[in-house]
């Protein structure tokens, strides 16, 4: 069973901003979501309403993860110091 994987205006806009090597690790990642939305590290925030968060290196893509309709929703990516600045 596979999700579906989009990504918000923001989190697309935040990933083009990346530099090419950075971009293509984030967006491997990403991809990985569909087969499973819930890998061995990722996490749960604490404080959310639902959100999830998986590391990649010094990136963080913080998503939600909708089960009813296999359907995984990127919020945001970015550098681990500046994402939960925005949250």
């Amino acid at each position: 069973m596979s999700y579906r994987v989009e990504l918000s205006p923001a989190a697309a806009k935040q990933l083009r901003k990346l530099d090419a090597p950075a971009r293509r690790r984030v967006r491997a990642a990403i991809d990985l979501l569909a087969q499973t939305p819930r890998p061995p590290g990722a996490k749960k925030l604490v404080g959310g309403d639902g959100e999830w968060r998986v590391r990649n290196g010094s990136y963080r893509i913080i998503y939600e993860i909708a089960d009813d309709v296999l359907l995984v929703l990127v919020l945001t990516v970015g550098h681990r110091r500046e994402i939960y600045r925005r949250r």
